[in-house]
């Protein structure tokens, strides 16, 4: 099994930053999963912002992008997700999760959350005007 624990979460005024963490460990864990971030606003379907590779290839929708950088540290067993220029649609749980990667002929892609099996609990990010 794979354990997720975000972190980071909190409410900051439109243009501000947040940096979320994900904690991994368990005994199915190792660094050659993909992980992601996901998030779910309300009364929307859960959407992936960000996902990154084991070796470090990057994915991002457009609405983030040039905003919101993923990282990993594979020898701490973390996933972070700087966020910056924060905007009120950015509102939403942000959830981290863990899975095999998705791969198109493009390359890596988010996927769907179907694509992840292991999930965290969910971190709230509120962005005020």
């Amino acid at each position: 099994q794979v354990q997720l624990l975000e972190s980071g979460g909190g409410s900051v005024r439109a243009g501000g930053s947040l940096r979320l963490s994900c904690a991994l460990s368990g005994v199915g864990y190792n660094s050659a999963y993909c992980l992601a971030w996901f998030r779910q606003a309300p009364g929307k379907v859960r959407e992936g912002v960000a996902a990154i590779d084991s070796d470090g290839s990057t994915r991002y929708i457009d609405s983030v992008k040039g905003r919101f950088t993923i990282t990993r540290d594979n020898a701490k067993n973390t996933l972070y997700l700087q966020m910056d220029s924060l905007q009120p649609e950015d509102t939403a749980i942000y959830y981290c999760a863990a899975g095999a990667g998705v791969y198109r002929d493009g390359g890596m892609d988010i996927g769907s959350d179907r694509d992840y099996p292991y999930w965290g609990q969910g971190t709230q990010v509120t962005v005020s005007a």
